[in-house]
């Protein structure tokens, strides 16, 4: 049985490496996985979050359409950080790519593997800036607000 098509918005960052390149890739393998690109936010520039001793981050977000159920699409995101050469490493350490899955349709999921909307995205301006950018009328499912009525 085919899933439904479902509108997915991802975030990417990146702060070792060649930053820019490993988000371009990143976006690059989305498609070979046969993700449809609607939309891609400007690059932003930003500080690190959580462990702030580490070079600063690029970001940017991803708005695609996708058929595959959030897990499945995880396992994607998980092994395309692998092709880039993410190592396991520290909370909120330095990585050459970390894609998140921020939303997934109007779905709320809380398990143990995934958690949608990402939490505490809504205090995280390195995501909302993009999401407001590409995706000003979005309404977070749990908030009920419009992306571009919340303040990080």
């Amino acid at each position: 049985m085919k899933n439904k098509t479902n509108i997915v918005f991802v975030g990417l960052g990146s702060n070792r490496g060649e930053k820019k390149k490993n988000i371009l890739k990143s976006i690059e393998l989305l498609k070979k996985y046969h993700q449809k690109i609607l939309k891609i936010s400007s690059f932003y520039r930003t500080e690190p979050y959580g462990c702030k001793n580490q070079n600063t981050f690029l970001n940017a977000i991803v708005k695609l359409k996708t058929e595959l159920s959030p897990k499945e699409f995880l396992f994607i995101c998980k092994n395309i950080e692998k092709v880039i050469g993410r190592k396991k490493s520290f909370r909120w350490g330095p990585r050459e790519i970390d894609l998140d899955i921020l939303f997934f349709g109007k779905k709320v999921i809380k398990s143990r593997i995934l958690t949608i909307p990402h939490k505490d995205l809504h205090n995280r301006e390195f995501v909302l800036k993009p999401l407001k950018e590409i995706s000003p009328g979005l309404v977070h499912p749990v908030l009920r607000k419009r992306i571009s009525r919340i303040k990080s």
